[in-house]
Order: structure tokens, then sequence, then C-alpha cells
């Protein structure tokens, strides 16, 4: 496939396998809102007041149906979305139509190269000259080491001279991503650190991306705050036991780490360090799909919450509880 961006008839960049697969993306997004309670009362709850408005997200997470209805949730709070499949394999192509015609940039098709599929993480992490994206949804860390890597690459540049070597590595994929950063240097010098400094934070779901984290923090080398998502008790409890089900509560635990973040941006909470979703965040997902299911949660009165000296809008629990 031609690595050329595309244009709809509103502007909106994109680059997808088949725009006319947008209808069937469609009707297939309806049906699977139905199904993600969770991430629909968060529409319903935060829609009115726009927490997002006026920030920029970039997501690189499988372009499913699911996936879908997170991407809207976010524009339907106010956000601005820039996105990418985490897999080469993984896109649902009506599902990357659907969202590119009618809601966020998309960059992702199923059975991508590796040459292809870091141009479309370069693509999304893109927003022009005004820097990139406020917020990173992350899944498996490779948009966080597109901008570690670019940052490093910079510093080198700017003191030696010296651009990325392709050849100084035997792995054939980071071989790309030398190249993408090298071809960058030569057009923006900074273009990375811009990225860096305009970044709130990233969430991260997996393992693997959560150990880079982690590593980086170590060493003093992670250059944005990040909320561990993998570990929260709402990924273990559903992720570990019902795999692909986990998308449901997912997608909302991202949304509600993504406002955290953005809600916290001035404040100084969050450092340049890794933080578990908080268990109050945590208690958050669980109860937005309680009226789906039927439900009625009431609140504690005072008197009960002196009673038991918890606060009456939570944490009902410790951070270290996992139920």
């Amino acid at each position: 496939m031609a690595l050329v961006v595309e244009k709809t008839s509103s502007g909106r960049e994109y680059k997808v396998k088949d725009m006319s697969q947008a209808d069937f993306g469609r009707l297939e997004l309806e049906l699977a809102e139905v199904e993600m309670p969770g991430l629909m009362a968060c529409r319903t709850e935060f829609g009115p007041s726009q927490p997002f408005k006026g920030a920029r997200i970039t997501g690189s997470l499988h372009m499913t149906i699911q996936t879908a209805v997170l991407i809207e949730t976010l524009t339907a709070l106010g956000a601005e979305v820039r996105w990418c499949s985490c897999n080469i394999f993984s896109t649902q192509d009506h599902a990357a139509a659907a969202i590119a015609r009618d809601s966020a940039a998309v960059f992702a098709w199923k059975g991508e190269t590796l040459q292809e599929y870091w141009w479309c993480t370069e693509r999304a992490l893109d927003w022009g000259p005004g820097g990139g994206p406020d917020l990173i949804v992350d899944d498996g860390g490779d948009a966080t080491l597109l901008i570690h890597e670019g940052v490093k690459a910079e510093e080198i540049f700017e003191k030696t001279g010296q651009v990325p070597d392709p050849t100084s590595t035997d792995n054939p994929e980071f071989q790309i991503v030398l190249s993408i950063i090298k071809e960058g240097l030569q057009v923006d010098p900074k273009k990375y650190h811009k990225m860096k400094e305009r970044l709130v934070g990233v969430s991260e779901e997996t393992t693997t991306g959560v150990k880079r984290l982690y590593q980086m923090q170590e060493t003093g080398a992670l250059l944005f705050p990040a909320i561990n998502v993998n570990d929260s008790v709402t990924k273990s409890k559903f992720d570990n036991l019902y795999g692909c089900r986990h998308s449901l509560p997912d997608g909302l635990m991202r949304v509600i780490a993504q406002l955290e973040l953005w809600n916290e941006k001035s404040s100084g909470k969050y450092e340049k360090k890794v933080y578990v979703l908080p268990k109050h965040l945590d208690e958050k997902v669980a109860a937005l799909h309680l009226g789906k299911l039927g439900a009625k949660l009431t609140k504690l009165t005072k008197d009960q919450s002196d009673y038991v000296s918890i606060p009456i809008e939570g944490p009902y629990k410790p951070a270290h509880y996992r139920y």
C-alpha cells in the first residue's frame, strides 16, 4: 500500500484499507455500544461538561469495533483523536473506515508490514507544527518508545551532529524505528522534544508496556507520567478470567485514566513516574456498569461513613486490596 495520507471531504486525515466499508463498520459499532454500557454511561455522565475540550489524544491500540466505541467516547467528551493499531494483524478494516469517516484520524489496516506499522504510529503522533498529543493511550508501549528514542536521538544530534544509524542494530524492527527518527531529524531536529514538552501523560495496559515504563522510571529516563492500567483490579479480575470480554471495562478504564491525567495536568499530582489507576477510579469503573445490570447503588450517609471510617465518595478499600 502506498504510504500517502488521504483526507476526508471535511479535511480529516486518514489511511485505511477500504472506506467503502464504513457503513458496515457503523452498523457493528452501534451494536457494540449496547454491549458496552460502562462507556455509554461515561458519555452520559461526563459528556455535558466536555472534560476533554482542547485535548489532543493519540491512541496506539487494536483498531477494532470495541476500540471504535472507546474513540467515540473520547470525542464525545471533547477530545481530538488520532489513532493507529498496536498490532499489524488486529485491525478490523470496517471499524477503521467508520471512525476515519465519522470521528477521528485513523491510520490502520489489517496486514500491515512493519514499515507500514511504524509509519502509522508516526502519523498518529504527528499533530503538525504545534507539537504532538497531550495524552497517549498506549498498548505495548510502542508510541511511548518512539518518543523516548526520538528524544534520545535529538539530544545526541544536537551535541555531536550524529544521526541514528539503522545498521547499528541487528533487530530489523528497530532498524525501521531508527530510520524514521533519522528522516525526522532532517525535517525538524526538535520534533520529539516538542512532543515531550506537550505531553501530560500516558496510560498503558499491557504487562510488556508496563515493564518498559518501570524500567525507564528506575533509570530516570521516563519523560512523562504514566498510569499503569494493567495492574488495576478491574483489569486483573476481568482480563485474567474472561480474555477478550475484557474489552468492555478496558475501554472504560482507559477513558477514566486519561481523564485523571488531563484533570490533574496543572496540579503537580503526577510526576515522571508510573502510577496504578487510583482506587477510587477503579471503583468508578465498576460502578458505571451497575445501571445496565439493573442494580441501584446507594450512597453512604454521614453516620454510616463515620461509623465505618471510610469516605462517602470512596475509595472504600486500601490501595493494596485486590478483592
